[in-house]
């Protein structure tokens, strides 16, 4: 990648976070085994306004779940990090949509590794975090480490 598409380091995923307060959870889900679940959950008890992203869902941990990412902002404004928890190939949508709502950061969670995704929201100025747990992150700034 060029080197104007280049990822946030650790540090740097830690002060998206830092700086965060509205995410978007694409492809949370309601059932609590799904990684999306555990995630959203932290960060809710964590403080932050975490809003899914799932046509498949009415409602989860309480927050009224969106169709799309357009449906979401319409609701309650733009986001500040995009974390996305669908498979790669799904990933370059999410980020279009991502850049067209105005978010500040995409933020692709592991194992969704989409170099094309990260083309497209870096190319549009968007902070791009791939391959990192926003949850994981998160631990790791509150103990101090970055």
């Amino acid at each position: 990648m060029a080197d104007d598409l280049r990822l946030a380091t650790a540090g740097e995923a830690r002060a998206i976070l830092r700086s965060a307060h509205r995410l978007a959870i694409v492809g949370a889900s309601a059932n609590p085994g799904r990684p999306s679940h555990e995630v959203m959950r932290y960060l809710l008890d964590a403080g932050y306004d975490c809003v899914p992203v799932n046509p498949g869902e009415g409602a989860i941990l309480g927050r009224p779940a969106y169709p799309d990412l357009a449906a979401a902002v319409a609701a309650g404004g733009p986001f500040d990090i995009v974390d996305v928890f669908r498979r790669p190939e799904a990933a370059p949508e999410v980020a279009r949509q991502a850049v067209e709502t105005g978010a500040r950061a995409l933020w692709l969670q592991l194992g969704v590794i989409s170099p094309e995704a990260v083309r497209i929201a870096a190319s549009a100025g968007l902070r791009v975090v791939m391959d990192r747990c926003t949850k994981i992150e998160h631990r790791a700034m509150r103990a101090g480490e970055g």
